[in-house]
């Protein structure tokens, strides 16, 4: 079982042209797609394609538009009734693949309505074998946030609480890192940099597996971090490993980081060790990579690249 929580959820719409996006111009478009988003949400649906159980936990007013698209999405879901509205996230495709993203904030969550929120997670994360902790937070949220929902699980499932992931940045992931000894992290290389203070060579996974070691495996257990068309590195406390992603033809970036971390988790379920982690993370990734929209990948998808993983 694998828990999700998104705090912050967006209906995503995805508009594709003909040929690259030019400021200023009137364009037509090819075709438009509108999806249940946010990170959390996106690893939920990779899960339940791949028939593992999941629950995807986020804040939904009753009257919510994105209540369609999320009950289309076919996922398990628990909603914390809230007043707010989901925000809209668009990206913008063309025939290369190269994506523009316009991401709104999203309204304020208020205190009791984060409170509840953190009460859905706890209780849903009874028998779960991993939580993930997903996406940006709400203006209104402390950027401590995941650190509370960390500590409120822990409190209450002791020594049977799930394995936590936690894909987040900027100050949510710094208090994460500081503060919550979770189990995964899955920055990419800009994320990575923003986290550790220091320039980091995207194209250089030596360079990124240094850098790594200042928090692995004394303040997380294990880094996931992804790469986009480079492919991925893992760094954990047993060793470092990096796999180039195969050349696909990209149609959207959009949600490929959240499908590489399905693969991942998906992968360790089956008892993977931390080779085929990073294999699964690369398949999903690129598979992810290679549909229109925010579509997730299904097993079928994924093709049958040889992926080379090496140990640095």
């Amino acid at each position: 079982m694998i828990v999700t929580l998104t705090v912050n959820p967006a209906l995503d719409r995805t508009i594709a042209l003909d040929e690259a996006l030019r400021p200023g111009a009137v364009q037509a478009a090819l075709s438009a797609r509108e999806e249940a988003g946010g990170k959390g949400v996106n690893v939920a649906r990779v899960v339940a394609a791949a028939g593992v159980d999941t629950v995807a936990v986020l804040p939904l007013a009753i009257d919510d538009p994105y209540r369609a698209p999320l009950a289309a999405a076919g996922i398990p879901t628990v909603t914390v009734p809230v007043v707010r509205q989901v925000r809209t996230n668009l990206a913008i495709t063309d025939r290369e693949g190269i994506t523009t993203k316009v991401n709104l904030p999203g309204s304020p969550l208020s205190l009791v309505d984060s409170a509840a929120v953190m009460t859905a997670v706890v209780d849903a994360s009874a028998d779960a074998d991993w939580l993930v902790l997903a996406g940006s937070l709400p203006d209104s949220a402390a950027a401590s946030f995941y650190v509370d929902v960390v500590a409120a699980v822990r409190d209450r499932w002791g020594s049977g609480s799930p394995r936590i992931a936690v894909d987040a940045s900027g100050p949510a992931l710094h208090e994460v890192v500081a503060r919550a000894s979770v189990d995964l992290i899955k920055p990419n290389d800009e994320e990575l940099a923003e986290l550790l203070g220091v320039p980091v060579d995207g194209n250089s996974p030596e360079a990124i597996v240094d850098a790594v070691r200042a928090i692995v495996p004394e303040r997380v257990a294990a880094a996931l971090i992804t790469l986009g068309g480079d492919g991925a590195a893992l760094v954990t406390g047993e060793g470092a490993w990096f796999a180039a992603a195969p050349r696909i033809r990209v149609v959207s970036t959009v949600g490929a980081g959240d499908s590489s971390l399905a693969g991942y988790l998906l992968a360790d379920l089956a008892g993977g060790d931390a080779q085929a982690r990073l294999t699964s993370a690369i398949r999903y990734g690129a598979a992810a990579a290679s549909l229109p929209g925010t579509q997730v990948p299904a097993p079928a998808d994924l093709g049958h690249h040889d992926i080379s993983v090496r140990s640095i």
